[in-house]
């Protein structure tokens, strides 16, 4: 549960290994990295978030690499963030003493986190304070492959073995003997690190309190955006914070996640590298941050999502952050995987599926981009009209689906719902603005959508809209997504059977849903996984849109007490043990805190008139 002044609690590591929820995340709009309750950082790519990991002990923890500050014979530790920032602090607690650790990606003094250009100054800051007792402080930095340092200017050159091009600048407020070094100090001493890349710093001040402070600065001017009053307000900012350190804030896309491989679940195969931009988790982040005043970094993912389309001319569903074609998916043979989880993968193989819903990812975003006051070029229009177009063929063809299944296509009901959106939004940009196209065709194929998805996706003997246009009775959790993008009413009583449906039998206890049943939906994969922390959220919405007020709030609430201390969550739950599972901090599931959260505030507002 998140508690921003948490107590201390037993470092628990398992083979080496954290659990995700002892982990806090930083970042700067570039790159992310994860920081361990022991004062460890396991995760770090440089200089981007799809770049190599420097540090990768999260996948490997005897040769992954870390960057650790910790005292000798730690015993027990807490985190939290300094209010409304992406500054975290860890203590420390040694049988002699208790150390502060505050870490952050630093920003640029007076930086405007709204504007669509870099605000880090490619700097790691680390600095601890000795609060109480003595303690012997041990610094580790460990590259991935190793690496050799010589000492430069006023701290150490770093070399990583695996990134010859990649020049660290280690410096600190005290002598440093090399890559492992310990430190004996005592209460009101202090020891500042600062991992530099890409530039040196010579004749630059070394003050590390003033390098916080500014960061801590930039965060705050940022938050004084955010306007929302609803229910579980503490864990919606969070969420609103973590969705802006998983973006990039030059291009304005946003990773689904800054991490790979963290298996779903521990021991199984279903490793993926989700630090790319898929459209669907932008259009989603988009809705939610508008919703809560962050119209700025809206438009930005807005404006990514159509520059990245009308540069590649063709409907991808997922592309790197600076809008390229993704790498092809690889195994890395020479690390273990989280917890022993192989493989590891790098690169992603659901990039070049078939998924219709990216056209209605694609329409609605430029519908968005409208009403916010865009404009769309003839040019852009066309490409857009063209998707409208491929849409209204595509919808009753097979495809991978929004899970992104590595089996045989269906005909997925959620990617005909999309493939609706696709051509709904068509016409209402069409119509709007005067633009050229198939508008009546557009709009009677939305209708017949539509229709077909409440007639023959229906089975009447489950009493639920089947996850195939054939029906059948097969559940999906994604069809509680339909209200969310205007296919069915929430109310519509097909779409309140399907409600039901879901919630009994995708049900893995405690308000979690599974995504679909593994024996009734074969994906291609073995094995099977955790509660799909989304789904849930999408839940809550439906019983919002059916006035089920209360026992929407009762759900909500306790699908964000399974946040961690630092307010963050993963992409999956264990339904027996409440253990975090996939990718870490995970955008969907942030997106979800928003989202349901501002439909319960409007819920709450509606009955108060």
């Amino acid at each position: 549960m998140y508690d921003p002044d948490p107590p201390f609690r037993p470092v628990r590591a398992r083979g080496g290994y954290l659990p995700l929820e002892d982990l806090g995340l930083i970042g700067d709009g570039t790159t992310a990295a994860l920081v361990g309750l022991d004062g460890s950082i396991p995760w770090m790519c440089l200089p981007r978030f799809d770049s190599e990991p420097l540090f990768c002990g999260l996948l490997d923890h005897a040769r992954g690499g870390h960057f650790t500050v910790s005292p000798e014979d730690l015993v027990e530790a807490r985190q939290h963030y300094q209010p409304d920032t992406g500054v975290l602090v860890t203590e420390l607690r040694s049988p002699t003493g208790v150390v502060r650790l505050t870490d952050a990606l630093a920003l640029r003094s007076g930086a405007d986190l709204t504007e669509d250009m870099p605000a880090g100054r490619a700097e790691l800051v680390r600095s601890a304070v000795v609060l109480s007792g003595h303690v012997r402080l041990g610094v580790r930095l460990e590259p991935r492959g190793g690496g050799q340092a010589h000492a430069l200017f006023s701290g150490l050159e770093v070399r990583p073995h695996r990134q010859p091009g990649l020049r660290l600048h280690l410096r600190a407020n005290r002598a440093l003997a090399g890559l492992h070094s310990t430190h004996d100090l005592r209460q009101g001493d202090r020891l500042d690190l600062v991992l530099s890349w890409g530039r040196f710093h010579r004749h630059h001040r070394f003050d590390s309190d003033a390098v916080l402070k500014s960061t801590a600065d930039a965060w705050h001017r940022w938050m004084r955006h955010c306007a929302y009053a609803g229910p579980q307000a503490s864990l919606v900012r969070r969420a609103a914070l973590t969705l802006k350190m998983c973006d990039d804030w030059a291009s304005g896309s946003l990773v689904a996640a800054p991490t790979s491989s963290l298996p779903a679940p521990i021991g199984g195969i279903r490793n993926w590298d989700y630090r790319y931009a898929w459209i669907r988790d932008a259009a989603y982040a988009v809705f939610a941050l508008r919703r809560i005043g962050f119209d700025g970094e809206a438009d930005s993912f807005l404006g990514w999502v159509l520059d990245a389309f009308e540069h590649s001319r063709q409907p991808r569903i997922m592309y790197t952050i600076e809008g390229d074609a993704v790498p092809d998916e690889v195994e890395d043979g020479e690390l273990e995987g989280y917890r022993g989880s192989a493989p590891v993968r790098w690169g992603n193989g659901a990039a070049d599926q078939r998924q219709h819903d990216v056209y209605g990812e694609i329409l609605d975003c430029a519908d968005q981009w409208l009403l916010a006051g865009g404009e769309i070029q003839p040019a852009l229009w066309a490409g857009l009209a063209g998707l409208a177009d491929a849409a209204e063929g595509a919808w009753r063809h097979p495809d991978q689906g929004i899970w992104e299944v590595r089996s045989a296509g269906q005909a997925f009901t959620y990617s005909a719902g999309m493939c609706q959106v696709a051509l709904d939004r068509a016409v209402r940009i069409g119509e709007r603005h005067g633009l050229p196209g198939r508008i009546d065709q557009w709009r009677a194929a939305a209708e017949k959508v539509r229709r077909i998805i409440l007639e023959e996706s229906w089975d009447e003997e489950a009493r639920t809209l089947s996850a195939h246009l054939t029906g059948g009775g097969v559940l999906d959790a994604s069809l509680l997504a339909l209200p969310t993008r205007k296919v069915v009413p929430a109310d519509h009583p097909r779409m309140v059977a399907t409600t039901a449906a879901v919630a009994e039998r995708l049900s893995a206890g405690g308000g979690l849903l599974y995504r679909y049943l593994h024996d009734e939906a074969p994906d291609g994969l073995t094995g099977d996984e955790g509660a799909f922390m989304l789904c849930s959220f999408w839940l809550v919405d439906n019983l919002v849109g059916q006035g089920r007020t209360e026992e929407a709030e009762e759900l909500y609430a306790s699908l964000c007490a399974r946040a961690s201390p630092l307010g963050l969550l993963s992409e999956q739950i264990h339904p027996t043990t409440g253990e975090f599972m996939g990718n870490f901090p995970q955008a969907f599931s942030h997106i979800g805190v928003i989202a349901s959260g501002v439909n319960l505030q409007r819920a709450r507002a509606a009955s108060r008139r």
